[in-house]
């Protein structure tokens, strides 16, 4: 066992025998390296990364290449989950120096954490054009011992340039109309009208810009944006992205088409397309929609739920397929042979139709990812579910992927508010219980006293490492989602403590935003990122929730936080719309007011009204729910009863509308401002 044997990183922990001398990240490698006289070798991944672990078992495992790292080197490895910090100062300096980045990472650093040489995955011999990792580690040997004045040199331009990207704010002011056209205008261009989806291959689960689409749908009442929400979701629910027995989505499609995807299954993701389809649902009634939020539930409380009540970060890409070997995709994947085994000549035939499944494949050896193609026609719906049903015992019986137990703050944020709203909006009380209790976790695990979040946690027992920016943001979205859903107003207070340690440890003196606090670590430079990626940025997520809790609170310092940090969006909505996403569905939100709705009374009638407010499309509308004169919301204060009956006030822009006990004139003050 290395250094790596007492880690709470499930990742680091695949590591833990491997023959080479890792380190974790912290001072004390650094000075070993700093006494040996030696570089660092600094390797970054998550449990998850099919890549990750093709170089671990050709290169980590290997004893030569261990042992040559051991006498050359010090060697960090780092979950990129539990260190997003570390990660993005270093794919940075990737990314500026190769034109591209990815996972594994393989960075070079000086005894002052100084980058000098970069890569990603390294074979174990020559290979594309790409050397060997054996060549990489002695030519970074050979430079360290003969050219250290040059390392040197290197290193410190590359910190320099590094210092340089701090990003300036800009005007300030959020994004009005005409910015959120042109964003609009920027998707039409690149969306793909054949297959859906935006670009080409790989294709990634746009989840936040279809939020913004939906958004800008119900305030603008501009169709175009609402079609290319709709189709998007149905190509990704019908592609081999989706899993067709299991609900839930792999992370992305590696072709345009989304037929094949890379296989593993990411809390986050599932998280926000979860809320995505259940708000597509809202604005549709879309059938495929309700069931897609409802099965993606469904997987992240089977499959990802934790004994402790949290949701564990992913499902490997990887499996064992029945030989030992481990191979992508092994456990999703079928061969018409396979559905004959299981199911028999003739249902095999009716289920190779219905999912796609052909002699050639459209996977590798012949077998195929499935899929619910188009034209396969559901004539036959009872027929298909027992098919699909006894596919998925069968499957059941193979060697499962791997879990990746830790829990994380934010990305547990972000499944709350999914789970929390598709469990209101479908009468599925136990969602929002398991939302409730994920919740609950995160406050008696991850939050300490004076309000600040641990990043990570597993087997209840909560990680070393802070909360980053995103963490705040997604999990006070997630307990203000869960306070208009529930009409507990302590869930408001809770995200209210967590916005104001962003206000006062991660907010620059011109409002813009910064990835980590002003106490936390000090590395080659402080992280600051507004770009959404696979999920929200950390400063898209608290200028959300930001502008939330404003609207909940008449919180004039939030509102202005907000804004502030929505300038950004204004800057790059209209030049990068697919990569600030979040941003511009708050954006959205904030054009809109969002909307402060208050239901008083109980009974039926104010649970109708509540069901209503609930579904309500006006983007980012808060809602408060209780009791006339309840202290459990601002927003129920002198907030009386109509004529006796349960009555329902709604305000936006300072100015509120006459209250009223009709759910068909609620309905009508929360559909789009056309």
């Amino acid at each position: 066992m290395n250094r790596l044997a007492g880690a709470t990183s499930p990742y680091l922990l695949q590591h833990a025998d491997n023959p080479v001398d890792w380190w974790p990240w912290g001072p004390e490698a650094f000075e070993e390296a700093k006494r040996r006289d030696v570089p660092v070798v600094l390797s970054v991944g998550y449990s998850a990364c099919h890549w990750c672990h093709v170089m671990a078992h050709e290169s980590f495992e290997d004893a030569a290449t261990a042992a040559y790292m051991n006498e050359h080197f010090v060697s960090i490895k780092v979950d990129r989950e539990e260190r997003p910090d570390v990660d993005a100062v270093y794919m940075e300096a990737v990314q500026a120096a190769t034109g591209q980045g990815g996972w594994p990472m393989t960075v070079f650093l000086d005894a002052g954490g100084r980058p000098f040489y970069f890569g990603t995955y390294f074979p174990p011999a020559p290979r594309s054009g790409m050397p060997s990792f054996a060549q990489v580690l002695e030519g970074v040997t050979s430079a360290w011992r003969d050219r250290r004045d040059e390392v040197a040199e290197v290193a410190g331009r590359i910190v320099t340039e590094l210092a340089g990207r701090t990003l300036a704010q800009g005007a300030g002011d959020p994004p009005g109309e005409p910015e959120l056209a042109q964003a609009l205008l920027g998707l039409t261009r690149d969306y793909d009208e054949q297959r859906a989806g935006f670009g080409g291959a790989p294709k990634f689960p746009p989840s936040m810009v279809l939020e913004f689409l939906l958004r800008h749908h119900a305030r603008t009442g501009a169709e175009g944006a609402l079609q290319m929400a709709a189709d998007t979701c149905e190509a990704m629910a019908r592609g081999g992205m989706y899993d067709q027995l299991g609900g839930g989505f792999a992370r992305y499609s590696v072709d345009r088409e989304w037929v094949v995807p890379h296989f593993e299954k990411m809390l986050y993701d599932n998280a926000l397309l979860c809320r995505v389809y259940a708000h597509l649902w809202r604005a549709t009634g879309s059938d495929l929609a309700r069931r897609v939020a409802l099965e993606t539930a469904d997987f992240m409380v089977r499959e990802l739920r934790t004994a402790e009540g949290g949701f564990a970060s992913a499902l490997d890409a990887d499996s064992d397929d029945g030989t030992g070997a481990h191979v992508e995709g092994a456990y999703y994947v079928w061969t018409p042979a396979q559905l004959e085994e299981v199911l028999g000549a003739d249902d095999a035939d009716f289920a190779a139709t219905r999912f796609g499944v052909t002699p050639e494949g459209t996977f590798e050896h012949g077998s195929s990812v499935l899929q619910l193609p188009r034209d396969a026609g559901m004539e036959d719906a009872a027929r298909f579910a027992i098919v699909r049903e006894r596919l998925l015992a069968a499957r059941d019986t193979r060697p499962r992927p791997g879990r990746d137990d830790k829990v994380v703050a934010a990305w547990n944020g972000l499944a709350i508010a999914a789970l929390a709203e598709t469990g209101a909006y479908f009468d599925r009380p136990d969602l929002v219980e398991r939302a409730t209790e994920a919740a609950d976790l995160l406050v008696r695990l991850h939050l300490d006293d004076s309000a600040r979040l641990a990043r990570t946690s597993k087997d209840n027992r909560a990680g070393a490492h802070p909360g980053v920016l995103e963490d705040y943001g997604d999990v006070a979205e997630g307990f203000l989602a869960l306070a208009s859903v529930t009409g507990e107003g302590v869930w408001l207070d809770f995200a209210g403590f967590l916005l104001d340690i962003v206000r006062d440890r991660f907010a620059g003196a011109d409002g813009a935003l910064f990835d980590t606090a002003d106490d936390a670590e000090q590395l080659i430079r402080r992280p600051q990122d507004p770009t959404d990626n696979a999920t929200p940025s950390g400063w898209s997520a608290a200028a959300n929730a930001l502008l939330t809790y404003a609207a909940h609170t008449a919180s004039e310092p939030h509102r202005t936080a907000a804004e502030k940090a929505l300038g950004v969006v204004r800057a790059l909505g209209p030049r990068v719309p697919r990569f600030i996403g979040w941003g511009l569905a708050a954006a959205e939100a904030a054009l809109d007011g969002p909307r402060e709705i208050a239901v008083v009374g109980s009974g039926d009638a104010a649970a109708e009204l509540r069901r209503v407010a609930l579904l309500g499309t006006a983007p980012g509308a808060v809602l408060a729910t209780g009791e006339p004169g309840g202290d459990e919301f601002p927003l129920l204060v002198d907030r009386p009863l109509v004529g006796g009956a349960p009555a329902a006030y709604v305000c936006r822009h300072f100015v509120c509308r006459a209250p009223t006990t009709d759910p068909v004139e609620l309905a009508a003050l929360l559909g789009a401002a056309r």
